[in-house]
Parts: structure tokens; C-alpha cells; sequence
């Protein structure tokens, strides 16, 4: 994941997370709907690519031994972890293009959950579509905002899915990604989604397993103050969209006592047989999706990310390349603590790594930091 280009304006509104830089690379701006050299890539080869040399590195890791064993069954558990992210929000909030943006979903089956709604001869069907992914399954359900009884059944089937239990007792749905229309100015149905529907099932870790990002930033005052050739928000918008982060923040706070910490971004939206539009904090959203899932979880996401270069660029930051990697690092690392397999393997994977030596530490922490610099490196952060 490449971050080339990232917004020059600057804005004394912003929080932390979301500063505004002062300078910009402008390199990928006549190049975008173009991919060259290796900016794409199969994702069942690349996760097959990364299997064979993590199991190829514990194989030929020196001294092993005996842990060597144990080290391939934690490996197996880690890559074999599954993950489901809920997906939903409004008709026209852009759900559709924010999933194809981030994943890469030319491999993905798609079915269908179906419920019955209403009484009769005929009652009418609604469904959350699920998308496979290998071992991620996507749950894209409806908003509401369809009507009473639309409403209803939608409330339904995303509070029985949310309360769903995995085969080892734990909720099925790891992160609800609610995603809000940035350029509407009526979010009370999304309000009554999150602070009555999901917030109220999400069990004792609320905070954590949902996320609220508001898409189409670039229509939040629709279409005016955009700098359509860095593709990023002027100052004016900056501190538009800023404000519109802290007011959804404080009506969910205000309805449900939960802190969420909202962010925005733009997916790049693509009509039929038109080029990808160009998204705006993807890798931002990307990097918030690593932060909410369970760390054990994280290698799932990455192996199915959208491998196209392009999609990633352009952010209000560069470092959310480097944070994205510290996650994955830091899921890696909680994995792999638990095998007790102490300071000879943290030596030996070290030893077959460049720049990671036996000195970096007689801890499991060495073994961590060497397969997690490994495995970032694959990625071409």
C-alpha cells in the first residue's frame, strides 16, 4: 500500500487523526485509472505467495527444533481466522462502492439471507446479501428509511444477526461498519439505526465492534470547495466535514452514552463501464477497520484488501501505510505470545531475517516483530 499523494491544505479545525499536511506529490495525478508494473495483484496468489515463505521461514529457520511444530500450528490458527464485518446504511450512502473499493471482491460468492415480511399469500421478501471472501464474510444489509414495515424486518435481521453466537460461543459479527451519506443533511434514520438498533446489541464492547465513516466527502457541500486535481478537501470543507464528524459523535454519545469517533471519506463511486473514481482516505478507513477487529483478525482483512495501488493514495495523511502495518504487527504479536515458545525461536527467526538479529531480544517479541516486518514488507507499505 502505497501512499503517494496526500492533501497540501492546511486547517487549524482539525483533530489529531485527521491534520492537514503542508506539502504534496502530485505524480499520480495524470495516472489514474492506470495500473503498471505490479500495483494489481491476484489475491488467491498473493495469499497462497505469503503461506508458502512464512512456512518456508520456520522450515529453514535454524535451531528450531522441536517448536518448530508448534510454531506451524500457530501460524495455521492465525491464517485460518475468521472474520465478519456488517455493512450498512442508508439507500444511496454508498455501501456497494465502499466494499468494492477496499476489498477485493472479483473472488468473492455472494448469497443471500431471506426473510419473510409481513402476512398473506405473498409477503414480500428482504435479505442481507453475504459476501465470501475466503475466510471473511461481508454482511451488507439494509439501512432504513424504506418504510414501516421495510423498517421493521431490517431492524430485525440485523439485531438477530448481531446476536448470532460463532461455534465457540462468541458474537458471529466481529465489526459494524455503518456508513453515513456525506452529503445529506437528514441522518435521523441513520440515528435511529445506530443509537436504537445496533448500539442497543452489540453486547458489553460496544465502542469497539462498530465504526461510523461518512462516505462522498467530496459531495458533503455538494461538490464545491473539492480540489478535484489533488482529490482532496479545501480548508473550507475540512472544517465542514470536521464538524459533521463531532456532531454525529455527540448525537450518538447524547442517545446511547457510547463513545464512536466518526470519520470521513470518499469511495471513489464507479458507474458501469466507466473508470474507478478516485477515493479519499481509504486507507484512513482501512486502518480503522485493522484498529476495531479483533488483532487475531487482522491478517484476514489484509489478505483480502483491494490490491490495486490506486485506490489507496490519497489521504488527509501518510502514515496511515505504517499504521495499517504496526496492526497487523501488533496481531501477530498477541498471536504468537501465547505459544511460550521464548527467546530461542525469537534468535532464530531473527537470525534468517535482514536487519532483525539474535541481540534484538531473548523474548517471544523477537519472533513477533520478525514475521510481522516479513509479512509488512510483502505488502510494499
Amino acid at each position: 500500500m502505497k501512499i503517494n499523494t496526500f492533501c497540501n491544505h492546511s486547517n487549524n479545525h482539525q483533530t489529531s487523526g485527521n491534520n492537514a499536511m503542508n506539502n504534496h506529490t502530485s505524480s499520480f495525478s495524470t495516472n489514474i485509472h492506470k495500473t503498471t508494473g505490479n500495483s494489481t495483484m491476484n489475491n488467491s496468489f498473493f495469499t497462497a505467495d505469503l503461506d508458502s515463505k512464512i512456512m518456508n521461514l520456520i522450515k529453514n529457520a535454524p535451531s528450531l527444533g522441536e517448536y518448530s511444530e508448534q510454531l506451524f500450528s500457530k501460524w495455521l490458527e492465525l491464517k485460518n481466522q475468521k472474520l465478519n464485518i456488517m455493512i450498512t446504511g442508508a439507500t444511496g450512502s454508498g455501501k456497494s462502492s465502499t466494499i468494492n473499493a477496499l476489498f477485493n471482491m472479483d473472488s468473492a460468492t455472494v448469497t443471500d439471507e431471506i426473510a419473510k415480511v409481513g402476512v398473506g399469500v405473498d409477503p414480500e421478501t428482504m435479505n442481507i446479501k453475504k459476501y465470501e471472501l475466503g475466510n471473511m464474510n461481508l454482511w451488507d444489509s439494509p439501512g432504513l428509511g424504506d418504510g414501516y414495515e421495510a423498517d421493521r424486518c431490517h431492524a430485525r435481521n440485523i439485531i438477530d444477526k448481531l446476536q448470532e453466537k460463532d461455534e465457540n460461543g462468541k458474537f458471529l459479527i466481529d465489526l459494524v461498519l455503518v456508513i453515513l451519506d456525506g452529503g445529506s443533511r437528514d441522518l435521523g434514520t441513520s440515528y435511529e439505526l445506530i443509537n436504537k438498533v445496533i448500539i442497543p446489541n452489540l453486547g458489553n464492547d460496544k465502542s469497539k465492534r462498530i465504526l461510523v465513516a461518512i462516505n462522498q466527502a467530496d459531495n458533503a457541500m455538494k461538490g464545491r470547495n473539492w480540489d478535484y486535481e489533488n482529490n482532496c478537501p479545501e480548508p473550507k470543507l475540512v472544517e465542514f466535514l470536521e464538524e459533521k464528524c463531532q456532531s454525529v459523535k455527540r448525537r450518538i454519545k447524547e442517545g446511547t452514552g457510547v463513545d464512536v469517533e466518526p470519520i470521513y471519506y470518499s469511495a471513489g463511486y464507479k458507474e458501469d463501464g466507466q473508470p474507478q473514481g478516485r477515493p479519499y482516505n481509504l486507507a484512513k478507513l482501512f486502518y480503522f477497520i485493522l484498529d476495531h477487529i479483533p488483532a487475531e483478525k487482522r491478517l484476514t482483512a489484509v489478505s483480502n484488501i483491494n490490491t490495486t495501488e490506486e485506490m489507496w493514495n490519497d489521504n488527509d495523511s501518510p502514515d496511515y501505510a505504517q499504521k495499517c502495518r504496526s496492526k497487523l504487527r501488533e496481531g501477530i504479536s498477541l498471536a504468537f505470545k501465547g505459544a511460550g515458545l521464548g527467546a530461542l525461536i525469537g534468535g532464530a527467526i531473527g537470525s534468517i531475517i535482514p536487519g532483525i538479529g539474535t541481540a534484538m531480544g531473548a523474548s517471544v517479541g523477537t519472533i513477533v516483530g520478525g514475521i510481522g516486518g516479513f509479512i509488512g514488507g510483502l505488502f510494499d507499505w
